[in-house]
């Protein structure tokens, strides 16, 4: 896959690190002196191209239109719309993503400037800590489809309400699928028949409906039930 940074300050150049250990191919492009003086010493000359990104001239000499994902980080939020709506209507790229430094100006990165995916620094660390007030013990791994979906683990108390229940009675909606029950340190296939036990890691794919069913099952019953 490659990747085409717009950006070399510390976010985009710490992007194409990360990028290039997974063997992927990045170009970073960056214009400001002092900043390519630092990305020259931390990627290798060959990912860099100088310019401005902002400009129609720099992404095409740069070889945007090969890119499969154009990540705008510049440290301007305009800059980052602009180059987000050119790679879309001039260039035709598929998938953009943008990063957000002023949260203010979030309700501007949408599919107006094409925008696929925007990381808001203040909403994802605000989502977070949602998280982890509400669903208490409960870990999440990974976000899946922009965040509509997450892998999550939680370990079932001895005072669960699942306890002693197949999996094919514990009604769960159509947006939570149990993947894997870890029983003993040894990976047990989820099946219907399959009961919950004290002491299960539970692996699950669920929406937000999904996990707060979870939550609920995997708590103890209150006195009045």
């Amino acid at each position: 896959m490659f990747v085409f940074i717009a950006g070399g300050g510390r976010t985009g150049t710490q992007l194409a690190q990360m990028l290039v250990k997974q063997n992927h191919q990045v170009l970073v492009v960056e214009h400001r002196r002092d900043v390519l003086s630092r990305v020259h010493r931390e990627l290798p000359t060959e990912l860099i191209y100088e310019g401005n990104a902002t400009e129609i001239e720099t992404l095409e000499t740069a070889g945007i239109a090969n890119a499969d994902v154009v990540a705008a980080c510049m440290p301007a939020d305009e800059d980052n719309l602009v180059i987000c709506y050119m790679a879309r209507e001039r260039f035709a790229i598929s998938r953009i993503i943008a990063r957000i430094n002023n949260p203010r100006n979030a309700w501007l990165f949408d599919e107006k400037f094409h925008v696929d995916v925007a990381l808001n620094n203040a909403a994802i660390m605000a989502s977070l800590i949602e998280e982890e007030m509400s669903f208490g013990d409960m870990v999440t791994l990974l976000k899946l489809r922009r965040g509509d979906y997450s892998l999550v683990e939680e370990k079932v108390p001895p005072t669960a309400r699942a306890i002693g229940v197949a999996l094919k009675d514990l009604g769960l909606v159509d947006s939570c699928v149990v993947a894997a029950i870890i029983r003993d340190g040894k990976v047990v296939v989820p099946r219907g028949m399959s009961e919950i036990c004290a002491g299960d890691e539970i692996l699950a794919i669920a929406d937000r409906a999904g996990t707060e069913q979870l939550k609920y099952l995997f708590s103890a019953p209150e006195e009045s039930e």
